[in-house]
């Protein structure tokens, strides 16, 4: 299978690891780095839908089941890269999670596992796998964050705990430039996920219309978006967090708001002539 919008052969010879990647965006962004030539390693808890995923996505994946919170772990997956494919020049660190609970209800030990996936599962897995992206001439490291940064009512602890993923992007862009690793993200609107679904049914039927597009992300637009951060342009957005939501961060509910309509239309202030 051919990528949709990508020249064919665009990443021939690369190799990929992403972490998360059984389901949802993950999952799309595995199968077009493999449309695009990539050989990718894809990462997660659950072995069965890893190897679903690795099976419909060809011979061109291979599962690891895996937790990133564990040094030891995350090792394994940078080798078994290495051993199946014999390099690696992409990390999607896409892995991540937490659930929707009133800020008040928010227990300690709730606060400390989003944290530990979403922060410590993405700087275990950029140490373990830094020596074998540098090695050689250089990788790519790809964060996946969440939009829209005026933060999530409902979803506090992971508000703060992507927004300090971007700020451990842009000081390891800075940090790892002198070892060739180019480390960027994603910051991610609302998609159109199995994901998505788990959440309860007023904020799901609401998503959409929090998006002044009028409609959730697609999984192969981020997909696209992975694939070109992977590409050779994708290095002059080193210390980058390029935003993907339709414009959420822009505005936060439906365009036009009642307050402003008059008879279903936005009021036109009149030109002064001068």
């Amino acid at each position: 299978m051919s990528s949709r919008i990508f020249a064919d052969g665009l990443l021939d010879g690369q190799v990929a690891i992403v972490t998360g990647g059984g389901t949802g965006l993950g999952r799309a962004a595995a199968a077009e780095l493999v449309a695009c030539g990539a050989s990718v390693v894809i990462a997660g808890r659950r072995a069965d839908v890893l190897d679903a995923a690795a099976a419909d996505i060809g011979p061109a994946c291979v599962p690891v089941a895996a937790d990133i919170r564990s040094a030891d772990d995350a090792a394994r997956v940078v080798a078994m890269a290495a051993e199946r494919f014999g390099r690696l020049d992409l990390l999607v660190n896409n892995a991540g999670g937490q659930y929707f609970v009133p800020a008040e209800a928010i227990t300690r030990k709730g606060w400390n596992a989003v944290w530990r996936l979403n922060v410590g599962g993405t700087m275990t897995m950029t140490r373990a796998a830094v020596p074998a992206l540098s090695r050689d001439g250089g990788g790519t490291v790809v964060n996946v964050t969440l939009s829209p940064h005026h933060g999530l009512a409902g979803m506090t602890h992971s508000s703060a705990a992507r927004a300090a993923v971007e700020s451990l992007t842009r000081s390891l862009a800075a940090e790892l430039s002198s070892s060739g690793v180019c480390v960027c993200a994603i910051a991610a609107g609302h998609f159109e996920t199995d994901a998505l679904r788990k959440y309860p049914e007023a904020v799901r039927s609401n998503a959409a219309r929090t998006v002044p597009l009028q409609r959730l992300g697609a999984e192969a637009e981020h997909a696209w978006l992975v694939a070109l951060l992977a590409s050779p342009v994708g290095r002059a957005f080193n210390g980058s967090v390029v935003t993907l939501d339709g414009a959420r961060d822009n505005w936060y509910g439906a365009w036009p708001p009642e307050s402003l309509e008059e008879d279903g239309e936005v009021p036109t202030e009149a030109r002064i002539r001068r």
